[in-house]
């Protein structure tokens, strides 16, 4: 099990997975008054919490997927990215997509944490690339006849 460091600056439980075989851990707004988005507005709710992540991981913030598909709201930067080396609140980014007002209260479970390894790479400029059975076929293209 990956030990993350954690400081708590707010009055929340610390993140926990719900079941044993959860990927994300739902993040809770930490909040001294509820907070309106009008439809479309967005804003940085903070959670409290500070973390130092292991070199090679990162923290993805993802939308609540009940929270999205009962009231049209999610996560603007969908995922987020919470890098090892940011020692920063962590905050999440909401957006009202409805078209009715939304109260985020404090406590709320506004989105999950997922951490996740990840790799650093160097590019290497080329003249050309391999050919592959897809090629330049993008957006849409796998499927198609």
């Amino acid at each position: 099990m990956l030990k993350i460091k954690v400081v708590n600056k707010g009055h929340q439980p610390l993140p926990q997975y719900a079941t044993t075989q959860s990927a994300g851990m739902d993040l809770r707004a930490n909040l001294d008054a509820s907070i309106t988005l009008k439809p479309m507005e967005r804003r940085l709710i903070p959670t409290g919490l500070y973390i130092a992540l292991p070199e090679g991981y990162e923290a993805q913030v993802r939308p609540r997927s009940g929270l999205a598909l009962k009231k049209g709201v999610t996560v603007l930067n969908a995922p987020g990215t919470v890098d090892a080396d940011y020692r920063g609140e962590v905050g999440v980014v909401l957006i009202n997509l409805s078209q009715e007002d939304f109260v985020v209260e404090d406590g709320e479970r506004i989105a999950q944490m997922v951490i996740a390894r990840h790799e650093q790479a160097v590019f290497e400029a080329v003249e050309m690339l391999d050919e592959t059975e897809r090629g330049a076929g993008g957006y849409g293209h796998t499927g198609v006849k």
